[in-house]
Order: structure tokens, then C-alpha cells, then sequence
């Protein structure tokens, strides 16, 4: 495993964009809930991975940057398996799959030990509704399979994203803690920088640390653009340097509004990239940048070179 891991560097890491969004809108897949690790089942769906994963790689290795390789394993767990025909073994085979695959792509890579394989845990609900709120307890059971699967494969990290309470973040920082796997968690906003639950940023993140002895390696944002949290993002407050990474949707919707468009917004790429460097000016801690819905390679390339080119 490598233990070059984000959180114990100071440089700039890199990672990928909307997966999702890039190959049902940009490569015409067709991904009922969004379940892009049905790919792995065929050769054809592994190459699309590849590539897709590649061209991120090699805008990381142009910039001299570190790289997390997600894997495509956002729907990948019981209940969303279920959804796709997936029972237990079938789903360990397929996380298991998804984190040889990216062990692989790192291994071809020019730089491979600049190179951190993650696999991806994604919310038991919608994500940008929370209609029902699981305890501490019943999340940590729920994901605990899907984290062991991670470190049996032998992944270096996991990343939750896109979580809408903090009882969630608790449960699956806990079932991390217990199969001994380093975790990042991603909490998703609304349009007012809280979390679609309601609370406050502040607090989910007391929250989740309180109950855990902090154990998460470090929070990140995701599915919200910038203008929706950088202004909660206060440079004083006692808890962020908790917060290390950004990945954020390319357009301004609210989530409601993502959910009912028919067309993606891609927003603008460049202004995209100038958002990331005025973030990271005020908050130079936060090192590891991606996008999120509606971004690709362009949005992620101009975060990297707009943040690393700022002024400071």
C-alpha cells in the first residue's frame, strides 16, 4: 500500500472529475443510477475506464502533481447493488475488480508512486435528499462490506462522497476505523453552504470527529459548486484544517434543479480554475482538487494550473 497519502503532504494532489456525468453525457453510456462500476463486467467498459482515467493522469503528471485515482464504485454497495442484480459475493468481486483495475493504471503511470488508489463509497440514499437518517450504528453495518472489499483489494485510502448528514459519516469513518483503511470524507452542500440534512457544515464536522477521535484522515466538499460553500469556508474557524479537498460540480443549480435538467451544464472551465485559486489563496491547506457533476479534464486541468499559479 502506499503511504504517501494526501493528508501527509503539503503539495498539490489531483484527481479525476464527474465521472458520471462524463460518460452518460460526453461518451452517450447509458448508466441506470448512476452505476458506472457495471463498466468492469466487460473488456469494452474496463478500456472506457482507462482512458477516462488516463487523461486525468497525464494532466497530474504535467503539472508536476500528486494523483488520486478514484474508483468507479460510487453505487457499488448493497442496497444500489441489489438495484443492478448485484447480490453480497458479486459486489466484493466487483469492488475488488475496480481497485485491481486502478492498482494497474497506476502501474503504467510515469510516475506511480505519486499515484494514491481510493476506492469510492457513495451515500445508501439519493445524496441530495435526505429522506430518511440512519443511525451511527446502522451506516457502519451498512458500509462496513464495501470497506472490507477496499482492503482486501488493497487500496490505499476511502473516500465517502456526496453524504447529506453527518450519522452517515460517522458510521463509515467507524467501519473504516475497523477494517484498519484510511478514510476521506466528502460532505455535499445546498445552495447555502449547510448540508442537505440542514445542519451546518461547522457542526457535521464536530460531529463526525467527536465521535470517531477524529479519525477520518481529512474532509473534503463535493457536488456543490464553489460559490455554494466558500462561504462557510472561514480561514478562523477552529475546524477547518479539517477540510483538504474540493470537488466541485461545474454548474451553479441547485440540486434540485441538477436533478430535473435534461441537458449538462458544464459551466465555464476557466472560471471554474480561478474559484479553486481564490479558495486556495484564503486556505492554503486545502491541497487536493477535483471536480464533481457536469466537470471533465478541462475543469480539473484549469483548477490545477489556476491554483498553482496564484499569486502568493
Amino acid at each position: 500500500m502506499n503511504d504517501r497519502l494526501p493528508q501527509l503532504e503539503d503539495r498539490l494532489f489531483l484527481t479525476d472529475g464527474g465521472l458520471e456525468t462524463t460518460l452518460v453525457f460526453h461518451e452517450k453510456i447509458d448508466l441506470p443510477d448512476f452505476a458506472a462500476f457495471v463498466l468492469l463486467e466487460t473488456e469494452e467498459g474496463e478500456e472506457t475506464l482507462r482512458a477516462y482515467y488516463r487523461r486525468y493522469l497525464k494532466i497530474a503528471d504535467a503539472a508536476r502533481c500528486g494523483f488520486i485515482l478514484e474508483a468507479p464504485t460510487w453505487r457499488a454497495s448493497r442496497d444500489w447493488g441489489v438495484r443492478r442484480g448485484y447480490g453480497q459475493e458479486a459486489l466484493h468481486e466487483i469492488n475488488c475488480k475496480a481497485i485491481a483495475l486502478l492498482k494497474e493504471i497506476r502501474d503504467d503511470a510515469a510516475r506511480p508512486e505519486d499515484v494514491v488508489v481510493s476506492g469510492q463509497i457513495g451515500p445508501r440514499g439519493d445524496g441530495y435528499v435526505v429522506s430518511s437518517r440512519m443511525s451511527a450504528d446502522e451506516a457502519q453495518s451498512y458500509h462496513k462490506d464495501q470497506l472490507s472489499s477496499f482492503r482486501t483489494a488493497g487500496a490505499d485510502v476511502a473516500c465517502a462522497m456526496t453524504l447529506g448528514y453527518p450519522e452517515e459519516a460517522i458510521g463509515i469513518a467507524r467501519a473504516a476505523r475497523d477494517v484498519s483503511l484510511p478514510v476521506a470524507i466528502g460532505f455535499t452542500t445546498e445552495t447555502d453552504g449547510t448540508l442537505p440534512c440542514g445542519d451546518a457544515l461547522a457542526s457535521a464536522v464536530a460531529a463526525v470527529d467527536a465521535a470517531t477521535e477524529a479519525y477520518p484522515a481529512y474532509f473534503i466538499l463535493n457536488c456543490a459548486h464553489p460559490d455554494h460553500f466558500r462561504g462557510v469556508l472561514d480561514p478562523e474557524a477552529p475546524w477547518i484544517d479539517r477540510v483538504r479537498g474540493l470537488r466541485a460540480n461545474a454548474s451553479r443549480m441547485s440540486h434540485e434543479e441538477l436533478d430535473e435538467a435534461e441537458d449538462l451544464d458544464a459551466g465555464d472551465p476557466v472560471e471554474f480554475g480561478a474559484l479553486h485559486a481564490k479558495i486556495a489563496t484564503d486556505l492554503p491547506h486545502i491541497t487536493i482538487f477535483g471536480g464533481c457533476c457536469g466537470t471533465d479534464h478541462r475543469h480539473v486541468a484549469h483548477a490545477a494550473k489556476s491554483v498553482l499559479e496564484r499569486p502568493f
